[in-house]
């Protein structure tokens, strides 16, 4: 199954991700910083397992984030 997986202690909250894909996305009020919905978090690293489709559509999300920590596998 496809997975988004986030780097979330690199962020520099610039919110491209939850204006490109809110339904994926939150910007978090304590600190700024892209938040993946509904994903499982370890180490500040955010993993989804996603669809095939939602897998595809954030692969422009993941190239629209300047720091580069949005990552599809």
């Amino acid at each position: 199954m496809p997975k988004i997986v986030h780097l979330r202690e690199k962020c520099i909250g610039c919110a491209v991700c939850a204006e490109m894909q809110p339904n994926l996305w939150s910007m978090s009020k304590k600190d700024g910083k892209a938040t993946l919905l509904h994903s499982t978090s370890k180490r500040n690293i955010s993993v989804l397992p996603v669809d095939t489709l939602t897998h595809e559509r954030t692969q422009v999300v993941a190239k629209a984030c300047p720091v580069n920590i949005i990552k599809l596998s």
